[in-house]
């Protein structure tokens, strides 16, 4: 798949500042850091020390080591520990709830709009329940390259850009391709302090 490069653009202070407003409006809590570390630390500030907490698989939370700090520091309850020690043939069920109800969750999304509209991409759909309502808290971070004009931008973002870089990096790992089956659009949220971005001026995941 050929990518489009023109979406791994990162956007100026001016457009980011227009975000940051626009996400306040939609009663999303907004961040603007200069730097993954700055996001990484912002993040767990945010996160109650022994809060039960699952990180999504997100390719910005591996660069910024915000994984590793949710799964090997001891500060957490890592629901993602957790599953891994479980039984896929025969604890199923009860993987699908700890995966869709959590305390906090934690990863990114593939679209952001000017007008504070946030756009996640989905093979499996599995990160979707907890974003949508499951989780009582969740946080994004999200590098300045993926904010886009509206939702038409967006989904060419998530069709040209990330999906051929998430295709490449799942054939490697896994030996399949990747896909979009789902995606989740939030325009607002309803519960206030429930739903946090962290803005990054770097080109941070796909």
């Amino acid at each position: 798949m050929e990518v489009n490069e023109n979406f791994g653009r990162i956007a100026d202070q001016k457009t980011l500042l227009k975000v940051i407003n626009a996400l306040e409006k939609n009663r999303i809590t907004a961040f603007l850091v200069e730097t993954g570390e700055d996001a990484n630390n912002k993040l767990l500030e945010l996160i109650p020390e022994g809060a039960e907490v699952m990180n999504m698989t997100s390719m910005t939370h591996l660069v910024i080591s915000t994984a590793k700090e949710i799964t090997e520091s001891g500060r957490f309850k890592s629901i993602r520990n957790q599953l891994d020690r479980m039984d896929m043939k025969t604890e199923w069920p009860e993987m699908r709830r700890l995966g869709a109800v959590q305390e906090w969750a934690i990863g990114s999304v593939h679209a952001v709009t000017e007008e504070g509209q946030l756009m996640i991409a989905s093979r499996s759909g599995s990160q979707l329940p907890a974003y949508a309502y499951g989780a009582a808290h969740v946080i994004w971070v999200i590098g300045a390259q993926k904010v886009v004009k509206n939702l038409d931008e967006g989904f060419k973002r998530i069709y040209e850009y990330s999906l051929p870089l998430e295709d490449e990096r799942a054939r490697k790992a896994y030996g399949r391709g990747s896909g979009v089956n789902k995606i989740l659009i939030i325009n607002q949220e309803l519960t206030p302090g429930r739903l946090y971005a962290i803005l990054v001026k770097e080109k941070l995941g796909f």
